[in-house]
């Protein structure tokens, strides 16, 4: 696809109204005007893809990185609003479903697109949905045929042979018959069953559109030479911006420090970074080591950063600020990041039970970043020699230069973690074609349980344990594996009807039997995780009334969560440390120190009550087989001593992975919501659950902010009905105070700890930093000097947060008066703290609720 500059292009948007009802024709007529007006020529690949779809074909899309299937995507989500149908986006990452609905917004109006991501709903009627792959999987298990989605573009469709997320992408082939499907990847390699089962379950045809072509051809290169050697070498011959691969958090970041020393950006380029970086917070405990990164051209971009950070990264690249950005593999998976150069740390990674060299697939889906489309008339794929090689090398020159024989003794590679590769490797993965792409399908409580949330009424049948041995049968799996299927999802089944999940019911008009899932169950309800429902029946056990029911169902919560094991190794690191100075205060020996600190674990707590429960419902239940959980404290840690996110990450040294720990409290927050019945949340657990949302919404709320830029206020469709809804918080009172508590205290303890500007963070400002009810730092300490002086010191422990300290009472429609009592150092209570909460604008309930009004006696 080639670009031309085209002042003033017209919006796809403004040919929807002449365009819609029209036939196929009058439609690829309509969007090939558009596409010549924007000054593009289609690539071949392009046009014949675009007319298979307008002729209403699937299309099977196989071409390289940057050939422009988005286009052809886009092609698919106006025809579908021409049409008044309905179309979905599916992305294996949130980050490339936000990207494509940003885009989506601009082109088409953001009235007409939303986003679904699990943890971000907005505007989710619109007749175009970008979401990730499991969003539509539960969509089309819930709602099968019925479900209205009448086109699916599925992006990045190699994740269909992924090992733990392929499922997700077969789902919606299996059960949405009547839809039309774009699959679309750089590297989908032998599709040809593929199409024939697509074609003979929705009985239309599926098109096949695939080349090598690439826009921007590639390079390689296989260097011998230092990492910094090989990164100065590419900045000097104008190979920038240059993609720094490595196959582990820890190893990007190191990599990034390690290249800190090199002056990698102009004086005009750095001061070009200080003018883009005005105004961005760098706030937590990583963000210095961000910001000192990227104002000398240099980032670093992986799963375990804040979103705000990695948001930041691919901005600073698109506008061609970054020299060099260190990154896992996953910025690969199509993020829209300008690459001239990729180069690849090594050629082989650790994929969860081994370590193996890269698959000629995730080679090729790395390698493909490399060139950017427009101005690159080539892009540079560069691999370094393992260490041990380089390392060698260099002693040989230098025997050389000394006059010297080389030594016969080298440095030899890694004994564990390490597969050898070189230049010949190298050049097999060049060559080498993507592997058949392969059928994952599995059977768990979730895809059990969205089959049997089809609601049962007249006309809609297709429910019930029925439908799941039908799902199997039409699965891409052999007779043996669908056998063994079937024998799981029996277990399961038998399983979810003793804990009392599903009921059996007969319909009124129908005398046959159903099954369904309790209706008492709160609507969002999920078993998302595989030992879900040890959780659903342990958390049952306890008692409600208990002064530790909330810590002991967080506990449960927890240990069947996934394990954070960075974080994990930082609570053993931190228990061992202080058990060695225990050790040496009381005089023992080396040898028995260092056999005491190989007994120091985790924090485990109610460990052997946990294990127990679970031991005899691993009895009772077969299906669990090898599945086993591990009971931790890091959600109940931070509520205990009611530690803030950036407390924790300096306690426990987290900087580098922040983003671990936010993704895991976001996870265990979501398992609270919707796995933990209705019927078991006390008030103790609500404002548990209160503390977690609101200790993450302090942490980042880029997304939030950044999809509030574009939609709110459409200036050329006025009369747009509002994009997103806001949630009405004060529907359920019980939860809208347990928010309101955890607000309040949150603030009390950054008061009593003196932090008078993170105080100001928790509450409500205004706009303008000196508009009215603008609480500066200096006002808070001015403020709160009277009780100082009066107390000696402001007191927050377990007592200061009793509920009983918290007085809340309506002023009106959505709007609230809460009134905290401040326990001074004995615990007298003589002042308070005031507040008014005010919901009646739109928006506000997206920051703090707390308006801080006034202290008095």
């Amino acid at each position: 696809m080639v670009s031309a500059t085209t002042e003033n292009a017209p919006r796809l948007a403004e040919l929807l109204p002449a365009a819609q009802g029209k036939g196929a024709d009058e439609l690829l007529n309509a969007f090939l005007t558009w596409v010549r007006g924007q000054g593009l020529e289609l690539y071949p690949a392009q046009e014949e893809a675009i007319l298979e779809l307008m002729a209403g074909k699937h299309l099977v899309l196989g071409t390289p990185t940057g050939s422009g299937k988005s286009l052809v995507a886009l092609a698919v989500h106006f025809k579908a609003l021409c049409e008044g149908g309905r179309a979905f986006y599916t992305s294996p990452i949130k980050a490339l479903a936000s990207e494509k609905f940003f885009a989506l917004c601009r082109e088409l109006g953001a009235e007409r697109v939303g986003m679904l991501t699990g943890d971000a709903s907005i505007n989710p009627k619109a007749p175009i949905i970008c979401c990730t792959a499991e969003i539509l999987a539960n969509l089309a298990l819930r709602e099968g045929r019925h479900a209205r989605v009448d086109y699916a573009v599925l992006d990045e469709f190699h994740y269909y042979g992924d090992r733990d997320r392929g499922i997700a992408w077969q789902i919606p082939l299996l059960e949405l018959n009547d839809t039309r499907f774009v699959l679309m990847s750089a590297t989908l390699g032998d599709t040809t069953e593929l199409r024939a089962r697509l074609a003979a379950r929705t009985g239309q045809e599926v098109a096949w559109v695939h080349n090598r072509d690439r826009p921007v051809p590639l390079d390689f290169a296989y260097r011998e030479t230092p990492l910094h050697e090989t990164v100065t070498h590419l900045v000097a011959h104008a190979l920038a911006p240059i993609y720094l691969v490595s196959f582990s958090q820890r190893e990007a970041a190191d990599a990034a420090q390690s290249l800190s020393s090199l002056d990698l950006s102009s004086k005009e380029e750095k001061k070009a970074l200080a003018a883009a970086l005005r105004g961005f917070r760098f706030d937590t405990a990583y963000g210095k080591d961000v910001q000192r990164l990227v104002r000398q051209g240099l980032a670093v971009h992986h799963a375990g950063m804040l979103p705000k950070y990695r948001l930041l990264v691919e901005r600073l690249a698109q506008q061609g600020l970054l020299k060099v950005v260190s990154g896992t593999d996953t910025l690969g998976v199509g993020v829209n990041v300008p690459i001239r150069t990729v180069l690849f740390s090594r050629l082989y990674k650790y994929d969860g039970e081994r370590t193996r060299l890269l698959s000629a697939r995730e080679f090729h889906q790395i390698a493909g970043r490399a060139g950017r489309k427009g101005f690159d008339a080539r892009g540079s794929v560069v691999c370094q020699a393992p260490e041990h090689v380089i390392e060698n090398k260099l002693l040989d020159q230098k025997a050389e230069r000394d006059g010297r024989k080389p030594k016969a003794n080298k440095k030899r590679p890694p004994t564990e973690g390490y597969v050898h590769y070189d230049a010949q490797t190298f050049a097999r993965l060049i060559a080498a074609e993507p592997e058949p792409l392969r059928s994952r399908f599995q059977v768990n409580h979730n895809l059990l349980m969205n089959v049997l949330s089809r609601e049962l009424s007249h006309g809609r049948r297709d429910g019930g344990y029925r439908r799941l041995i039908d799902l199997i049968a039409k699965s891409d799996e052999s007779e043996a594996n669908q056998r063994r299927h079937r024998r799981s999802a029996a277990a399961l089944f038998r399983a979810l009807e003793r804990a009392r999940v599903i009921e059996r019911t007969r319909p009124e008009w129908d005398p046959r039997t159903y099954v369904r899932v309790r209706p008492e169950l709160q609507r969002d309800f999920s078993l998302h995780h595989t030992l879900s429902l040890f959780l659903v029946e342990a958390i049952a056990d306890l008692d409600p009334e208990g002064e530790s029911y909330a810590l002991d169902a967080l506990s449960l919560v927890e240990a069947i969560v996934e394990d954070p094991q960075v974080i994990l190794f930082r609570q053993v690191d931190k228990l061992k440390g202080e058990r060695l100075a225990e050790l040496k205060a009381a005089g023992v020996e080396y040898e028995e120190r260092i056999a005491e600190l190989d007994k120091v674990v985790h924090p485990q707590p109610n460990a052997e009550a946990i294990l127990t429960r679970f031991a005899a419902f691993a009895e009772a239940h077969p299906w669990v087989g090898h599945e086993a959980l591990l009971p931790k404290s890091i959600a109940r840690d931070m509520l205990e001593r009611y530690a803030s996110f950036n407390d924790y990450v300096h306690e426990y040294g987290l900087q580098r992975s922040e983003g671990v720990l936010l993704r895991y409290l976001s996870g265990v927050y979501k398992v609270l919501v919707q796995t933990v019945p209705d019927e078991h949340k006390t008030a103790a657990l609500l404002d548990a659950m209160a503390f977690l949302r609101t200790a993450l919404a302090h942490v980042d709320d880029s997304l939030v902010r950044e999809w509030e830029t574009l939609l709110v206020g459409d200036e050329e469709h006025p009369e747009a009905p509002p994009v997103a809804k806001r949630p009405e918080l004060w529907r359920d009172s019980r939860v809208f105070h347990a928010r309101l508590r955890a607000e309040v205290h949150r603030l009390v303890k950054e008061l009593a700890s003196g932090r008078f500007e993170a105080a100001g963070a928790a509450i409500w400002q205004p706009a303008e930093p000196d508009g009215e009810g603008a609480w500066s730092a200096e006002r808070l300490g001015a403020e709160l000097a009277p009780l100082l002086a009066e107390h000696g010191r402001l007191r927050f422990d377990h007592q200061a947060r009793l509920s009983e300290h918290t007085l809340i009472r309506e002023l009106g429609p959505r709007r609230w008066e809460l009134k905290q009592a401040l326990l001074g150092g004995e615990g007298e209570s003589t002042w308070a703290l005031v507040a008014e909460i005010d919901l009646s604008e739109p928006d506000a309930a997206d920051g703090p609720l707390l308006r801080l009004q006034r202290f008095e006696r």
